[in-house]
């Protein structure tokens, strides 16, 4: 990837604690890194490490003890980046909504016509193979069919940025193979830039780059000429 690429998001010198006194964790410690447009990168590391929180943190989710993280390309609404897609590991739909109005959801809150939200969310389930399961309800769905579900839900917004914490986790191999590729065909689709963390090292070598995280800390620089 072309240092040229435009920057998605940035931070510099990010911290993220939890508690106080005795009782504060450092969950992240002084990061500074970029993601650029169209980059796969995976964020490995132990259990603890502080994927999952950078991942919020580089999302927009949460916000930073101190440091600062930028999203040069995106619009802000209320301080928060639009055009970010988050597949959780958990698959995180709604029973009470069908596979449909799962996806169409998030586009309904950004205020997309009704009419517009539920074409998008067709056209993303039908994309992922999804079409026959457009009036099924999450309970019948498999645990890969439900991920994918929730990949079409991210893809619907057709995002710049997405970001997936373990999304293959809680899957069996040929499932976690499948929704990788359904992951990565996505992203490719919209020229997005992706950042997946994960314990898999089947996941991270199909991506670009791999950042590898310890007990907060990127072990290797994620932005040239930029200290950690």
């Amino acid at each position: 990837m072309s240092a040229t690429e435009p920057v998605v998001v940035e931070c510099r010198g990010l911290t993220r604690s939890f508690g106080r006194g005795a009782a504060e964790v450092m969950a992240v410690r002084g990061v500074s890194a970029q993601v650029l447009l169209g980059q796969r990168i995976a964020v490995t590391g132990e259990s603890g490490s502080g994927k999952s929180t950078l991942l919020h943190l580089l999302a927009g989710l949460d916000a930073p003890t101190s440091g600062t993280v930028t999203w040069p390309r995106l619009q802000m609404r209320a301080g928060r980046p639009l055009g970010v897609g988050v597949v959780f590991q958990a698959p995180s739909l709604l029973p009470a909504l069908g596979v449909t109005d799962n996806v169409a959801l998030p586009l309904l809150l950004a205020d997309v016509p009704a009419d517009e939200a539920r074409s998008r969310a067709t056209d993303a389930l039908e994309l992922l193979d999804l079409g026959g399961l457009a009036g099924a309800a999450p309970e019948d769905l498999s645990g890969g069919q439900a991920q994918r579900v929730a990949i079409a839900r991210v893809l619907a917004a057709r995002p710049s940025f997405v970001v997936a914490d373990e999304p293959t986790g809680q899957l069996d191999r040929h499932t976690a193979t499948h929704v990788l590729d359904v992951l990565l065909g996505a992203v490719s689709a919209l020229g997005a830039a992706l950042l997946v963390s994960t314990h898999d090292p089947e996941v991270s070598e199909r991506l670009d780059l791999v950042w590898s995280m310890a007990d907060g800390q990127l072990q290797e620089p994620a932005m040239e000429g930029v200290p950690r």
